[in-house]
């Protein structure tokens, strides 16, 4: 069975606008890439937060599950809200709420303030994602596999650079460094004030232009199947990011006595691959069609995955950079697969998808969290091992390789 459900255009712009806009594609990536550093950053202090508030490794997890869900809950309600009523001006806005965020982490004087602080980052990003999702797609010119992968590229070079940031600037000298970072939402809100008003325009453009009617190709069954099965392929991959992201740091610092600087330098490493990767998955997916990008990222990691516990650092260091690497390409290849199989309905996909990423991303953060209390950071690593296994239900997905 082949089908292509890319042919039919999720907004009426993408009928009549052939030409790619790479400057608002280069635009919205900057914005992914500062909104995206500002939130590991949160990440990337936990040993600086651990030592101030004397945390455990669950108190660790809540900060993360706080902050993923304000951001994962609220993004398919904000998706869903912009699907009927586009906001063009919700980008800066929700810039406004991740920089009130960080002014309240860097005075933080308890973890409770921590806590609302993560809140308030998250619910920045519950605003952010969808709609940059959807100006990304609207300036694709068609190329949507190419255009989310540059935009979602920007984003994890963004959480890459987190981490090497706090080695630098803040791990030496405290948290207050932190407050150094509002300079980052401030250019995000900039440019997001010019992406909006671009944003603006086409939505007056597009008013003027008869209605498109959209059709889903694909029945209801088979398009509900698939969506569960690319949320089942999202909670593998992203419980086991929030493995790595949460938790390598202390489980280099734990196994092979690292500095929390170096540690976090690793850390930069696998970020920065994940970053590398990302590019790869939307322009192949484009090629040869999404569904054997997926197949190969999740599945694909597994070897490696199952590997990283039992070696040594310098094979842990090969390791984590080939995991990154792969895992990434998935995302933008389920993403873009997603919005071909509900065509319409842009901000409702991109909320969902990243809502649920985030969450799984949370909530294996306050899981793995208790695993590590109870028993051993190297057994998180051990168990998540198993988990790009899941890559198997790849088999049931509908093909939809994109003929040109």
């Amino acid at each position: 069975m082949s089908h292509n459900p890319q042919v039919l255009p999720a907004t009426p712009q993408n009928n009549v606008k052939a030409r790619t806009s790479f400057g608002i594609l280069g635009a919205i990536s900057l914005s992914h890439l500062l909104n995206d550093m500002i939130q590991s950053l949160i990440l990337a202090i936990y040993p600086l937060l651990q030592n101030e508030f004397s945390l455990s490794f669950v108190q660790i997890g809540l900060i993360t599950l706080a902050f993923q869900l304000a951001s994962s809950l609220l993004q398919p309600v904000v998706g869903y809200l912009t699907d009927k009523y586009p906001m063009p001006w919700s980008l800066p806005v929700g810039m406004c709420f991740t920089l009130c965020g960080l002014v309240l982490l860097a005075l933080a004087g308890s973890f409770y303030t921590v806590l609302l602080a993560a809140v308030l980052v998250g619910t920045g990003s519950s605003v952010f994602h969808p709609e940059s999702s959807r100006v990304a797609r609207m300036a694709s010119g068609g190329r949507h596999g190419l255009a989310q992968s540059l935009f979602q590229v920007g984003g994890n070079f963004g959480s890459s650079l987190g981490p090497l940031l706090a080695a630098i600037l803040i791990a030496p000298y405290g948290k207050g460094n932190v407050a150094w970072f509002v300079l980052a939402a401030l250019l995000a809100i900039i440019v997001l004030i010019q992406i909006s008003r671009w944003y603006a325009r086409q939505q007056r453009t597009a008013k003027q232009r008869p209605k498109v009617h959209i059709t889903n190709p694909l029945p209801r069954n088979k398009v509900i199947q698939a969506v569960c099965v690319l949320l089942l392929l999202i909670f593998s991959k992203y419980f086991y990011l929030a493995s790595i992201s949460s938790y390598f740091t202390f489980y280099l610092m734990d196994k092979f006595g690292l500095s929390v600087q170096s540690a976090q330098l690793h850390l930069f490493a696998f970020l920065f691959a994940v970053a590398a990767g990302t590019v790869i998955g939307g322009p192949v997916g484009d090629k040869i069609g999404r569904k054997y990008v997926i197949w190969g990222s999740i599945l694909g990691v597994a070897p490696f995955t199952l590997l990283l516990p039992w070696v040594s650092l310098f094979w842990t260091s090969i390791l984590i950079m080939i995991i990154g690497f792969i895992l990434a390409s998935a995302f933008s290849a389920i993403l873009v697969y997603a919005q071909e199989l509900l065509p319409g309905r842009i901000g409702v996909v991109s909320g969902l998808f990243f809502g649920f990423a985030f969450g799984m991303g949370g909530l294996g953060a306050a899981v793995l969290g208790i695993v590590a209390d109870h028993s051993s950071i190297e057994l998180v690593y051990k168990i998540c091992a198993y988990l790009p296994l899941i890559g198997i239900l790849t088999i049931f997905l509908p093909d939809n390789r994109v003929t040109h």
